[in-house]
Parts: C-alpha cells; structure tokens; sequence
C-alpha cells in the first residue's frame, strides 16, 4: 500500500491531513516532529513525505536536509506545508518538490501529491 508520512506538531492538522489521505486509499504514517520522522524513516520508506516547518526539536527545513543527505531516502518528494515560513523553504528548491502555504487548499494538495507519489495502491470505491 502506497504510504505518505505527515510530519506536524499540530494534531488537529495532521489528523485532518491522515483522515483525507486515508480516505483517498493511502496508508499514512505520523510523526510529531523532526527526529520522530527520521524514526519512522529508519523503519520504513514511504512514498512521500508531507512536514511542517515549526516543529520541536527539528523543523521541517532540518528534516528535509537529513532526508536529502541519506542515500536511501534521498529521492523522497518532500511538500512543506507552512504558516509563516514558506518563503524560507521556497528559496530551497532543491529540498522541497512543493511548498503549501497554511491555510492549504486540501484539494489541490492531495492532487499535488498524487502527482508526486503516485495513486494509492488501494483507491475508495
């Protein structure tokens, strides 16, 4: 099943991000920070990463460089999506394959990325 790890400190918005991805047939996997994201990383790949920019203990700018410095993971499509620091990760092209402002237009991100990680193993009926 076609996975997409959501990194976010805020609850409600990752449970919201996980519930649409899931109901498109994604399986989603949560991380509260930075570091955890690399937890979850070191266990499993998923397709694409969907991050945050402030976050405790690694933010999002921080992750994508871990993510883009390991072999393994490197070719990960990565989206931030950001309250305030999105011009930050936009002058990093080379990390992000797309930037989302919050508020983000749910539609248009879930379009975005299946473009990028491709349809769910597991579409609804």
């Amino acid at each position: 099943m076609t996975t997409i790890l959501v990194v976010d400190d805020e609850f409600l918005i990752s449970d919201l991000l996980a519930n649409a991805l899931e109901d498109q047939g994604y399986r989603v996997t949560q991380a509260y920070h930075g570091r955890k994201a690399l937890e979850v990383l070191a266990q499993e790949t998923p397709a694409l990463v969907v991050t945050d920019f402030m976050m405790p203990l690694m933010n999002g700018l921080e992750l994508a460089r871990a993510i883009r410095g390991n072999a393994h993971w490197q070719h990960l499509p990565i989206i931030l999506l950001s309250g305030a620091q999105g011009s930050i990760a936009r002058e990093h092209p080379s990390l992000f394959n797309e930037v989302f402002d919050k508020p983000f237009p749910v539609r248009q991100l879930l379009a975005r990325i299946q473009d990028l990680a491709g349809p769910p193993d597991d579409p609804p009926p």
